[in-house]
């Protein structure tokens, strides 16, 4: 208890020093758009790949657990559009970037901390946790929603081409289906979960490289924990703001 409580205290103090003012803007600038490159431009191949296939399963999977003829089939279409929209495409795609955009992080910061490039920042008078931290955490902000939206439109594109193509139900009805009872709000709740998820990976997974101490080895260290840290505070927060966003 006493090591967690220690440890949420510097990661803490870590955000105050995140968000405390820039030195030159126009260099924090530049940092951020080079990580909306890094962090959000490059992750749209693997997002859009497994959103595709998330979408196919969805609706196959729907249509044979719904092989009753007293359900109508457009419940197909509504199911793979709700279940991707609320759930799936929010929270998978986050624990995914955990994966891959949390480990890259912890690892770059973690392998600066042991090279020593951090203490000759903070000796030339930067802050290196703000300039280091800040820009990763705005292009996630920023990058992450677009993300989302993409994964929605990709996975309900993917449920479409699934169900048409193996025939288990016809274009006209999935489309009927997706437009269904649609209610926009569900847009807005994932779009808040996906900051509050995109927040917890870019801040975890810093605040694990930032502080590494040791070799390679600890760098290595890190970076699983920063994996391991950020999916099960998603999983976490997943349930809080689902209780809060949708009751």
């Amino acid at each position: 208890m006493i090591r967690f409580l220690t440890q949420f205290g510097r990661y803490i103090l870590l955000l105050k020093k995140v968000f405390s003012k820039p030195e030159k803007p126009s260099i924090y600038f530049k940092q951020t758009m080079h990580e909306l490159v890094y962090l959000g431009l490059n992750s749209v191949g693997i997002i859009a790949i497994i959103s595709f296939f998330m979408g196919a399963v969805i609706t196959l999977q729907t249509a044979y657990n719904t092989e009753n003829p007293i359900y109508p089939t457009y419940l197909i279409g509504l199911g793979c559009r709700d279940s991707i929209i609320l759930e799936f495409s929010s929270t998978i795609s986050a624990l995914i970037l955990a994966g891959k955009v949390g480990s890259s992080i912890a690892s770059e910061i973690g392998t600066m901390r042991v090279t020593e490039q951090i203490d000759a920042l903070e000796i030339m008078g930067v802050n290196s946790a703000s300039y280091l931290i800040l820009p990763k955490i705005v292009a996630t902000l920023l990058f992450n929603p677009i993300l989302t939206l993409l994964s929605i439109i990709v996975g309900i594109v993917g449920g479409w081409i699934a169900g048409t193509f193996s025939g288990v139900i016809t274009s006209e009805d999935f489309i009927y289906g997706i437009q269904y009872a649609f209610i926009p709000y569900y847009i807005t709740y994932s779009m808040i979960k996906t900051l509050f998820f995109a927040f917890i990976i870019t801040s975890v997974s810093s605040f694990q490289g930032y502080y590494v101490e040791g070799g390679s080895l600890e760098v290595g260290r890190a970076s699983t924990k920063a994996v391991v840290f950020s999916s099960v505070l998603i999983l976490l927060f997943n349930v809080v703001l689902t209780q809060l966003l949708l009751s």
